[in-house]
């Protein structure tokens, strides 16, 4: 069996690349993998830091590229791609550009498309956009459909999609598993990973910021950073932001936050630094889909800046609390988790409900007709003492 794995971006290939790797190990599989280079700097750290070589690398990153060009170029990209190949399987991840546009070139030549991750919904096409139609488009095409929770498997049971759907949590929890049981284990890579960050007191909390997200630009990111300001007016907190390098964040954040001795503006961060500062965090804000899901794996309480989510499980859980972009709520939602540990615990002490570390297991099962055990997550575990509950990391990850 054949399967062309395609990916694009840094999330993306975080939360694929595990798969990758297991596809790689399936006798009966022959794996190929096309990357479209659709985050071109971010994309790379990742392919290298899990050894895996894209047989395929499009490169349709293009500065100022407008949506309608990129999904124009990677249709057109792709299809030698398939031609080539001819793979029995295409599998995308998500709801990117990549994602849609790769399932649609699958399915215009009528080959089987599995999508990872499927049936996250805020059913409001502008929040978050354009991935929320992107993530539709995909699931409507598919014939797999793997859900990584009972919620989204519902979400697409009442849109009578045509796909099979299976339960498998969520990839990104395999490679958390495996990346953290790395940094565990290794003395000199923890202290590698912490030395760009010695100047960090370790008396102070730490709060981990990110944010990225479309709807949030222009008034959104200011009103943000206003919050953050007022938050480092604290003298028992330090700010560390990785600041992404779209010039609608990078402009208003450099603009309201530099020069404050306790907010520190950093690149954007390789994958393992991130994991790193993800573990010493305290608190974690952010606009990102993939943190929500990480965050609470590592019993870390995580506000989130969006006025919706797609990934409403740990809000339901307690570990994930919407704030929205109201300067006045996150302030307010931040002061409350640092002044009250009674709230801290309760947002600690909870159970993620996005994996169990087995998730890419259950997909190449499935791939390849054997029986699969659907995921269902153990509410009375502990996330601090047992982050990844059902089950021990994934060590034939190779990292």
């Amino acid at each position: 069996m054949k399967i062309l794995t395609i990916f694009g971006t840094r999330p993306e290939a975080i939360k694929m690349a595990p798969l990758v790797q297991a596809l790689a190990r399936e006798p009966s599989v022959t794996s190929h993998v096309c990357v479209t280079g659709q985050h071109r700097e971010m994309l790379d750290q990742v392919l290298d830091i899990f050894h895996i070589r894209p047989d395929y690398d499009l490169a349709l990153m293009a500065r100022n590229q407008g949506l309608n060009a990129l999904a124009a170029g990677a249709l057109a990209a792709l299809d030698p791609v398939l031609e080539e190949v001819r793979p029995d399987r295409v599998l995308v991840h998500g709801d990117t550009t990549t994602a849609m546009a790769g399932a649609l070139a699958a399915f215009h030549r009528r080959i089987p498309v599995g999508h990872v991750e499927a049936g996250l919904r805020t059913y409001n096409l502008a929040q978050p956009f354009p991935e929320e139609m992107n993530r539709r488009v995909v699931d409507v095409v598919s014939d797999l459909l793997f859900a990584p929770t009972a919620r989204s498997r519902a979400n697409l049971e009442s849109e009578h999609l045509e796909g099979r759907i299976i339960v498998t949590g969520n990839t990104v929890i395999d490679a958390l598993a495996a990346t953290q049981a790395r940094i565990a284990a290794d003395d000199a890579l923890r202290a590698e990973l912490d030395r760009p960050f010695a100047g960090l007191d370790p008396k102070r909390r730490l709060i981990l910021v990110t944010g990225h997200r479309r709807e949030n630009f222009g008034e959104g990111f200011l009103n943000i950073c206003k919050a953050l300001a007022q938050i480092a007016r604290r003298d028992d907190v330090e700010i560390v932001y990785p600041v992404h390098l779209n010039p609608n964040v990078q402009e208003p954040v450099r603009a309201a936050l530099s020069g404050l001795g306790n907010v520190h503006l950093v690149a954007p961060l390789d994958y393992l630094p991130f994991q790193r500062l993800l573990q010493r965090a305290h608190i974690v804000l952010t606009d990102s889909g993939g943190v929500q899901e990480e965050a609470p794996a590592l019993g870390k309480p995580v506000l989130v800046m969006r006025d919706v989510t797609e990934r409403p499980e740990a809000v339901e859980a307690g570990t994930v609390r919407l704030v929205g972009t109201s300067s006045t709520a996150i302030v307010s939602a931040v002061t409350a988790l640092l002044d009250d540990a009674a709230t801290y615990a309760r947002f600690a002490n909870r159970t993620n409900p996005y994996g169990d570390g087995h998730a890419c297991r259950r997909i190449v099962d499935t791939i390849c007709g054997r029986a699969v055990d659907a995921f269902a997550p153990d509410f009375n575990a502990h996330p601090a003492a047992a982050p990844l509950q059902g089950g021990a990391p994934v060590s034939t990850c190779l990292l």
